[in-house]
């Protein structure tokens, strides 16, 4: 044995024993709820042998119910935080219409979560059947810390308070009915820091130097009111919701601080074990239970991470699990936000609200919203939802590059999209309908796409945030994606000169180099077409199909 290869084995010796042998700060406890064993560990290496399933490679677009009690008021994402932002819209609006946030938390907005009006079942039929998606995702709890179902370690949740229902295992069911890959998304592990604002006070008016709620305790539940009534929360206790019997992080009151602390560093306040291991519980608890085929955290990498196994542990039992329900063969995708590369092995990447401007080699997804991630009502006002046009552009780019578009559809409190997500998702279903096959069962071509953005170098912003830059895409911005027998070619929108001109398929192009016999435009028909060495040059018919994108059918 050459010296070389010595040093090379012995490099790789230590690099595996370094990735076994990794430590961490706060370690997760398994008394409760045990790790499944199985042809995984929860270390990088074991898990980077994960392979993505095929049925994920094939479903290219999904549907997500970000729904809790966060919707009741309808003044949008992270209300349960910024309520206790004194000046901010969401606490003006929370203190003018509800109370103070010293006399009328968060905790006090969960009663009057009825989800009256809910029908899972027939939901989730629609989001098939009508707009096309082929999974579906489940809220499970968001980082205000309530669990949607009959939680085993959350006495804040959907059975106890509020609806009195098992949300997920109502979505659950509504999904196997359906025929649906079940997806559940988990956030509650940033409530720890997230939620820290819930220990301010106002710092000006009436009530300056009041402590909100989130000083509670369940002591403080026993207090008879002002009136002599008992308090609605008796035998509760607000730490298990608020999470803020701990020191505050480093800048806590800058708004903006907990951003630069999601990764738990920059003076983020660590969270206990007993913390770190009860959202393990309450995860381990929900996968036992519903069996989901996805899941999603909002997370740096995966939960806790670097500074507990919490996360890591999660997704080898998720795994594992999946594993022993499908005969030895995993059939589960865990997401992660920035992931280095070789992390890109172990998870699906998932990019917020964007996309590479690129082919990636491994599957990944892009999470997106109609609107708001939590209902808003001044969305609806506005007219701000994405139009059916703007979700097929970007599930177009997105699969071109081979990923999957996630796409939330935000839900009032009552359980119901209103009217105009409604005329939304059957325009965007009815277009689906007639081009769903160059979107599912698809993978790139050789290249994703020609056109000024195609061509641009656009970056993206920590988890994503990029979106803007495809949603002014024009018809001369082009995507393609293809079967084993067929080139799908989708112009972003309908040309005004009614002509398509694709470069790569000029005649004498590397990139296709066999005969062009006939173009088909779906939900038409064959459409005339000439072919010189600019490009492949396409005539649409005068009216447009839709309002939407033509897409033309090549025979390879």
């Amino acid at each position: 044995m050459n010296t070389r290869k010595l040093f090379l084995m012995l490099g790789i010796t230590v690099t595996s024993v370094m990735m076994q042998a990794q430590t961490y700060q706060i370690p997760v406890l398994e008394t409760d709820e045990p790790m499944q064993t199985g042809p995984f560990s929860p270390t990088w290496q074991s898990l980077r042998t994960y392979e993505v399933p095929e049925w994920f490679r094939d479903a290219k677009f999904g549907i997500w119910a970000h729904w809790g009690p966060q919707c009741v008021e309808g003044s949008g994402d992270w209300m349960a935080r910024e309520l206790y932002m004194e000046g901010s819209g969401k606490y003006n609006y929370h203190r003018d219409h509800y109370g103070h946030p010293s006399q009328f938390g968060f905790k006090d907005i969960l009663p009057l979560f009825k989800a009256e009006h809910w029908t899972p079942e027939a939901l989730v039929r629609f989001y098939k059947e009508e707009v096309g998606a082929q999974y579906f995702f489940a809220l499970g709890n968001h980082h205000d810390n309530f669990d949607l179902w009959d939680s085993k370690y959350q006495e804040w949740n959907s059975m106890a308070i509020g609806p009195h229902r098992d949300i997920l295992g109502e979505w659950s069911a509504a999904a196997k009915k359906a025929g649906l890959p079940f997806g559940i998304s988990f956030h509650a592990d940033h409530a720890w820091i997230w939620y820290e604002p819930s220990r301010r006070f106002d710092l000006r008016g009436p009530l300056r130097g009041v402590k909100y709620d989130g000083w509670l305790t369940k002591e403080d539940g026993y207090k008879l009111n002002a009136d002599g009534s008992v308090k609605w929360w008796r035998g509760l206790d607000p730490q298990k919701l608020y999470a803020q019997d701990h020191d505050f992080s480093a800048d806590t009151w800058n708004n903006r601080a907990v951003h630069n602390q999601w990764g738990w560093g920059n003076g983020a306040n660590l969270p206990t074990q007993q913390y770190i291991t009860n959202f393990y519980n309450r995860t381990l608890d929900a996968i036992n239970r519903y069996n989901p085929d996805l899941l999603y955290f909002d997370v740096t990498i995966l939960p806790f991470y670097p500074v507990s196994d919490a996360g890591m542990k999660i997704t080898t039992h998720m795994y594992n699990h999946s594993a022993a329900l499908h005969g030895g063969k995993n059939q589960a995708v865990v997401f992660g936000k920035i992931l280095e590369e070789d992390q890109k092995d172990a998870l699906v990447w998932d990019v917020e609200r964007g996309a590479p401007n690129k082919i990636v080699e491994r599957p990944w997804q892009c999470c997106n919203c109609l609107g708001d991630w939590h209902y808003n009502t001044s969305v609806y006002e506005r007219n701000g939802y994405k139009s059916a046009a703007t979700v097929a552009k970007l599930l177009v780019d997105i699969v071109s590059k081979n990923g999957n578009m996630l796409l939330s559809v935000p839900l009032r409190a009552d359980g119901t999209p209103d009217e105009k997500e409604l005329a939304i998702l059957h325009e965007f279903g009815a277009w689906m309908k007639i081009n769903k096959e160059s979107i599912v069962k698809t993978r790139p071509w050789t290249i994703f796409g020609e056109g000024p953005i195609a061509d641009s170098d656009i970056k993206i912003n920590n988890q994503g945030f990029n979106d803007g830059q495809y949603t002014r895409a024009g018809s001369d911005e082009i995507r393609f994606t293809q079967t084993e027998r067929y080139l799908y070619v989708s112009a972003l929108a309908w040309p005004a000169n009614h002509t398509i001109s694709v470069r790569a398929l000029a005649e004498g192009s590397k990139l296709f180099t066999g005969k062009i016999g006939k173009v088909e435009l779906l939900g038409y028909g064959k459409v005339a077409f000439t072919r010189n060495t600019d490009a492949l040059v396409v005539t649409l018919p005068e009216k447009p199909l839709n309002n939407i994108m033509p897409v033309l059918k090549i025979k390879k």
